[in-house]
């Protein structure tokens, strides 16, 4: 198997690691506030990573650490803006609207990069926007779920997220790219935590039940330490748009644990905008340009690019 299907293959295994999340942490919302449990995930998850990583954590560079701090603040914004929105929405709702983070990657990369969108990317974007409507407005008069907002919010963050890790990941080191994102994602939702509550947004709260534990432990561990160690070494034998495509896969496994675990089920409207939503990811990621590396030291070999 070559270098980019294991990529490939490592990406999915961590897409439904975090499909399957949305359950366990929408349950533990009931035990503690938001930015207690980010920094309590982020924090375990550094600790880990510091264990695995402690030989390779020598000289780093100045760059380096900046690369990891910008592709920390994006993670913490996308998991503190999606966390907040699952006070107020559903787990597949939530899901399906992070995944336009990934409609969101190419519109990032052309105006950054100076790629050009062509007129499938376009309407894929098009169509991914209509199936937001009609999944987060129902019918009747105009109303918006403030916790569709604050998710939205969030997709944007992962989507700067998966392309700072890809500009980043070719030429600097995975031990520090994926333990910095971390330590500085544990530092800001630490410091958020007492600032929320001086500013009266977020009360600390936490009753270290059941609940909590599982998430903490699925999150700080599966999803954040080891995730994050698979996604920056995948990102360097894959683009950014690749791995869009992958993390596509994330709402249709949060819907199938959701409706396991959670008993939820998507009411007609919301299920067509759900599947509009999938139908203009494929559509721009299938149909739209060829998945090229940007800011890559060196082009992906053809025989990475073709497993």
């Amino acid at each position: 198997m070559g270098k980019r299907a294991k990529a490939d293959l490592s990406l999915v295994i961590i897409t439904f690691i975090w499909g399957s999340t949305f359950v366990v942490v929408k349950n533990a919302l009931a035990d503690v506030s938001v930015f207690v449990f980010l920094a309590s995930r982020m924090a375990l998850a550094s600790l880990l990573l510091a264990l695995i990583f402690h030989r390779q954590l020598r000289g780093a560079k100045r760059e380096t650490l900046l690369a990891a701090s910008q592709i920390g603040f994006f993670l913490i914004v996308g998991y503190a803006c999606q966390t907040t929105g699952l006070l107020y929405t559903t787990p597949s709702k939530s899901a399906f609207i992070t995944g336009l983070s990934v409609v969101l990657v190419p519109l990032l990369v052309a105006a950054f990069y100076g790629k050009k969108i062509n007129r499938w990317t376009g309407l894929g974007v098009f169509v991914a926007l209509l199936g937001l409507y009609f999944l987060t407005i129902p019918a009747g008069p105009f109303r918006v779920n403030r916790g569709d907002l604050w998710t939205l919010a969030g997709a944007c963050a992962f989507a700067g997220h998966i392309v700072l890790i890809e500009r980043y990941s070719p030429k600097m080191p995975t031990a520090w790219l994926t333990l910095g994102q971390i330590v500085t994602g544990a530092l800001l939702a630490s410091a958020l935590v007492p600032a929320t509550s001086l500013l009266g947004l977020e009360a600390p709260r936490l009753r270290p039940g059941h609940d909590f534990l599982l998430a903490l432990a699925i999150t700080g561990i599966l999803g954040t330490a080891l995730a994050f160690s698979v996604q920056v070494w995948a990102q360097q034998f894959t683009s950014a748009t690749h791995t869009a495509i992958i993390f596509s896969l994330e709402p249709v496994f949060a819907g199938i644990t959701s409706y396991i675990f959670y008993g939820e089920r998507l009411g007609g409207r919301a299920t067509i905008g759900a599947t509009l939503i999938l139908a203009g990811i494929l559509l721009a990621e299938l149909k739209g340009p060829a998945p090229a590396a940007v800011e890559s030291p060196a082009p992906i070999q053809p025989e990475e690019r073709n497993p």
